[in-house]
């Protein structure tokens, strides 16, 4: 079942906006890939589903490592990109909770950062499992609440500026979220019939150049880029001055941000 609201709003949100993606926020959802495929038992001649895949980020390191790749996501500037990463026909335009694919043919599903984009979460894993062979392991990645510095910073940004949040930012209907936390997401995999579920905290530390993290926002990206969008030009010119001010104390020698970052990520096996 989809939540037609929320994941329209979402679609409008990352239309046509990839490669601002590719130079932002997918560097920070990159750490977690190589974690997440050895999570799903992703080895050589693997049948892996990427649902999500934005840029392929993912499915371009398991293709490397002789995984046989499917890559899906919901927007077609997302596939462009990923389609100069990956073999010759691995991609896929479909959106999570309807994947047009017949039961059990993947030996593995994979999502990075997926099920906190959809509607309805409960149903996204549930596709996953559909899809996925029985004893196969369908692993994912969440954002943990309360989020991380690298995510966490942008309200500290739009609070020093005095920006205004707009009313009404997408949510979640009440009765298709979950806990951003170890146990609520471990339940989640649980509720779509997972056994041997566990999840972990994965930390690293974001390196990047100041312009290309400000790209996201600037770009109308995320949360950050929806409340940035609703500020008259001089109060976006007051938030860029105080995300150099807010970030200044997590920057190098050279001018590279260093942002501590976290992820909760989640495996069990197809019953």
């Amino acid at each position: 079942m989809r939540s037609p609201e929320f994941d329209g709003l979402e679609r409008a949100r990352w239309a046509g906006r990839a490669a601002a993606y590719d130079r932002s926020f997918a560097r920070l959802c990159a750490h977690p890939a190589a974690a997440l495929l050895e999570a799903a038992g992703v080895d050589k001649g693997t049948r892996l589903l990427d649902a999500g895949t934005g840029t392929g980020t993912v499915a371009a390191l398991a293709a490397s490592q002789g995984a046989s790749v499917l890559a899906v996501d919901a927007e077609p500037s997302m596939l462009d990109i990923a389609a100069t990463r990956l073999p010759e026909g691995a991609t896929v335009l479909a959106t999570l909770p309807v994947l047009p694919f017949p039961a059990g043919i993947f030996d593995a599903s994979v999502a990075n950062f997926v099920v906190n984009h959809v509607g309805n979460p409960a149903s996204a894993v549930a596709e996953l499992a559909r899809v996925t062979r029985l004893g196969g392991r369908i692993a994912l990645t969440v954002w943990p609440s309360p989020p991380p510095t690298a995510q966490r910073l942008w309200g500290e940004i739009f609070d020093a500026a005095g920006a205004e949040r707009p009313s009404g930012l997408p949510r979640l209907d009440p009765g298709n979220d979950f806990p951003r936390t170890r146990e609520g997401v471990s339940a989640l995999l649980e509720g779509a019939g997972l056994i041997g579920v566990t999840c972990t905290t994965v930390s690293w530390t974001l390196h990047i150049d100041p312009d290309d993290w400000w790209a996201g926002p600037a770009a109308g990206l995320s949360t950050a880029g929806l409340i940035l969008d609703h500020q008259p030009p001089s109060v976006v010119d007051e938030v860029r001055a105080a995300f150099d001010q807010v970030t200044a104390r997590y920057r190098g020698s050279g001018g590279m941000l260093a942002l501590p970052a976290e992820a909760l990520l989640a495996v069990g096996l197809k019953n």
